[in-house]
């Protein structure tokens, strides 16, 4: 037998690891210098044996913690019965996720998926379907109203309706059929609205822009106007959802109840893609054998998985855990005196720290903390986030609040 010449994982430096992901890897990220090789709970450790405090939860996909012990003694029981069937057949799992599904958001049936993106493509299909079969509108005419700086994924289906020009550029061309109108602005959106629309999809909070909140009661006009308007509102919840914000879902917040909401991340429980598009019967109702699949999609293994995840969220009180330390988490990183933060805002475990762009890039803020053991990441250059694993404890906020704070205080700013 020939013997690779690559070394095992755990004898590879980390010098060593970034040059062969360099070597091997597409350049469609751009990682922090920070090799890690374990987790546990809130907890990750490097290849050299640091550890670090999880401030990203993997854009709230971890949010019970890593290899959280419930959720891998369900996908170790689970994969040991059966792992993948496909929807050719009937499993004995699914009818029991997609239950507690409908039942922990107050809808009528799911539709299950794995990824986010495929959540969200899922429910352009099914909100054009709905436009012309329900509603009648004319073939290929329909109309999905968006917010600008949105995120939803990465398709080409879902860049098609950004408005960031990075995630546009030289993928075209592009899915017709979408309008933007400001994320916050009721009025606009009503403006936008004519026969032919079909849906609004839009995100409750803002996570890609940098936790952007909208303005209070904005949601709620917004499911009125789509009421008025007999047009579909579908809340995309991916990030949002499952406690993040201190509700199940960030839309109950201000008592919305959309025609259909998409789930994934934290579904997943932090160890496999779990997705889904959940909604009215009206809604869903238009989805007919051989409309819409996915050879994965309501497998076994994710299914049980997604069940665990939701049972847990109930179980150990996630959602008013996140209300209460995200509520000490804003107020503790509001008290901090720093020339370099412009603002913080948020909701639940999910805060955003804009910086100052002329005075430190939030880059630079997230390499600083790494160094201390804290992880974040930037995003659009000007916003750290904050999103712990919703099983954080006061003590672990706190100790990484201090490293937090050493870096803000910093006026020697490289």
């Amino acid at each position: 037998m020939n013997q690779s010449k690559t070394a095992p994982f755990s004898a590879l430096t980390a010098a060593e690891v970034v040059g062969l992901e360099h070597r091997w890897s597409a350049r469609n990220y751009s990682p922090l210098p920070v090799v890690l090789n374990r987790g546990e709970g809130v907890w990750l450790w490097d290849v050299d044996g640091k550890k670090y405090m999880d401030m990203m939860s993997a854009y709230s996909a971890v949010s019970f913690g890593h290899c959280n012990p419930r959720i891998l003694a369900t996908l170790v029981d689970q994969a040991s019965k059966l792992a993948l069937c496909s929807r050719a057949y009937h499993n004995d799992v699914l009818s029991h996720f997609l239950e507690k599904l409908c039942k922990i958001t107050g809808l009528d049936l799911a539709i299950p998926m794995n990824t986010g993106a495929e959540a969200v493509e899922t429910a352009i299909k099914a909100v054009r379907r709905w436009g012309y079969m329900i509603k009648k509108i004319p073939e290929n005419q329909a109309e999905i109203i968006v917010c600008s700086h949105n995120f939803h994924g990465r398709t080409v289906g879902i860049i098609s309706f950004s408005s960031e020009p990075d995630y546009k550029k030289g993928f075209g061309p592009f899915l017709p059929g979408f309008k933007h109108v400001p994320f916050g602005d009721a009025k606009a959106l009503e403006q936008a609205i004519t026969p032919h629309t079909c849906a609004v999809i839009t995100e409750p909070i803002q996570g890609e822009a940098g936790i952007v909140v909208p303005p209070k009661g904005w949601l709620k006009d917004v499911e009125k106007i789509c009421h008025k308007n007999n047009v579909l509102l579908v809340v995309d919840e991916i990030q949002s959802g499952l406690g993040r914000t201190g509700k199940i879902l960030a839309c109950e917040h201000e008592n919305v109840k959309p025609d259909g909401v998409l789930l994934g991340k934290a579904l997943g429980g932090g160890c496999f893609p779990v997705s889904a598009l959940v909604g009215s019967e009206e809604l869903m109702s238009v989805f007919t054998p051989g409309s819409h699949g996915s050879t994965f999609a309501g497998n076994p293994l994710g299914s049980a998985i997604g069940l665990r995840s939701l049972e847990l969220l109930e179980e150990e009180r996630l959602c008013e855990r996140s209300i209460e330390l995200g509520n000490y988490l804003m107020k503790q990183l509001q008290q901090i005196e720093s020339p370099i933060v412009k603002k913080i805002r948020g909701m639940g475990l999910w805060i955003g720290m804009e910086i100052h762009h002329d005075k430190a890039s939030a880059r630079w803020v997230c390499e600083e903390m790494a160094k201390l053991g804290v992880l974040s990441k930037e995003t659009h250059e000007t916003v750290v986030r904050f999103a712990p694993p919703l099983i954080v404890t006061k003590d672990e906020l706190d100790w990484s609040l201090q490293r937090i704070r050493q870096v803000l205080e910093m006026r020697t700013l490289k």
